[in-house]
């Protein structure tokens, strides 16, 4: 071996040496790892990754010291690209050992977050249930359609126009203030009434027609016991040849009975509302006092010591509404009628505070189940 060769083997050598402790410095933490969990053991295994490109890959020292290989003389060529060759072999296999470790580890990570105690009693799914209003509007609208009523509905922003001036009620008329809603910039209104509905009906269907109109109606109401800015409404009108207030009284009583039983007693007052003449307004006898008016020696707070609760408005159609949906009044007559569900559903349930109905207590609220 001349000088010269022996010169070329050393500093080949070296090369390589200093790749494997390039190698062996970063690899070190990686070496009889402790137990893991299984995010530690995916950062580490992401640090892997780049420990292989770094030592292995086209750029690492490891590929210089290959480059070599060449420049060793033939008489010392094998013997030197072995020795490449075992130090390759040696960092591919730590790199692969660990990282199998870490891919095991990050594994027994997952399987254990997502196993199953098939011991353990299973749960049943919580079902939930129709809300108090919903059961009483079905159960109202099933007895209407029984006898005769069809269900309409339509849209809850309306025009001034089908608000108030329709129903005989225009700019100006004192009954805009007890029925204030809530208005759009663009001069569109929260429908105060289901009323808009009926107009609607007997401009698109003509008459004679028996319908029955459910929905969300909106006031600028102060929210207490008995009252909401915004609550659910039916209102029933039946035009035709001949309807007299006896109609009405008959058709009210009956749908009561048929929901309440045979003993509900109701009453009817005489009232105003500019949509119909004659008017009345039907109560239900208090579902807390019983009528009494007192409660435990005390004055009742849903009745306010009547006895009676307020249930809603009726009365003879007004020849005005009439006329204002092409309705000859002279041949036709008409009945409507217009009460709150939520204070039917207080009556059904004995519930003191309509307000319940809205805070959304799932306490409350699978009582109804």
């Amino acid at each position: 071996m001349t000088p010269k060769t022996t010169l070329y083997m050393i500093e080949e050598r070296a090369t390589v040496e200093a790749a494997k402790a390039a190698f062996d410095g970063e690899f070190e933490k990686f070496d009889d790892q402790p137990t893991l969990n299984g995010e530690d053991a995916g950062a580490l295994l992401s640090e892997v990754g780049t420990l292989r490109v770094r030592h292995t890959g086209k750029k690492s020292l490891l590929a210089e010291a290959k480059k070599l290989i060449g420049k060793v003389s033939p008489e010392q060529r094998g013997e030197f690209g072995q020795f490449v060759q075992s130090v390759e072999r040696s960092i591919v296999e730590r790199l692969d050992a660990a990282e199998n470790r870490l891919k095991a580890a990050v594994l027994e990570a997952k399987t254990e977050a997502e196993r199953i105690d098939v011991t353990i009693p299973g749960r049943r799914v919580k079902r939930g249930t129709l809300h108090p209003i919903t059961i009483v509007r079905q159960r109202i609208e099933e007895i209407f359609v029984s006898m005769g009523y069809s269900i309409e509905d339509d849209r809850e922003i309306e025009t001034d126009y089908y608000n108030f001036d329709a129903l005989n009620i225009p700019e100006g008329h004192p009954a805009r203030e007890s029925q204030d809603t809530f208005y759009t910039t663009d001069g569109f209104a929260l429908r105060s009434q289901t009323s808009t509905v009926q107009i609607r009906a007997m401009e698109r269907r003509g008459v004679p027609i028996r319908i029955i109109a459910p929905g969300k109606v909106f006031r600028r109401d102060t929210p207490d016991m008995t009252h909401v800015p915004m609550f659910h409404q039916i209102e029933g009108l039946c035009v035709d040849k001949g309807i007299t207030m006896a109609h009405l009284k008959g058709t009210v009583t009956e749908w009561l009975k048929r929901l309440f039983g045979e003993d509900t007693v109701t009453r009817f007052r005489p009232s105003y509302f500019p949509f119909t003449e004659p008017s009345a307004e039907f109560d239900f006898s208090c579902f807390k006092c019983h009528g009494t008016g007192k409660l435990d020696g005390e004055r009742c707070r849903p009745c306010k010591g009547s006895g009676w609760i307020e249930l809603g408005g009726s009365g003879m159609v007004h020849p005005n509404v009439l006329k204002a949906c092409g309705v000859d009044p002279t041949v036709y007559s008409g009945f409507a009628f217009g009460f709150g569900l939520e204070r039917m559903a207080a009556l059904m349930y004995s519930i003191d505070d309509i307000r319940h109905l809205f805070e959304n207590d799932v306490r409350f609220l699978e009582q109804f189940g």
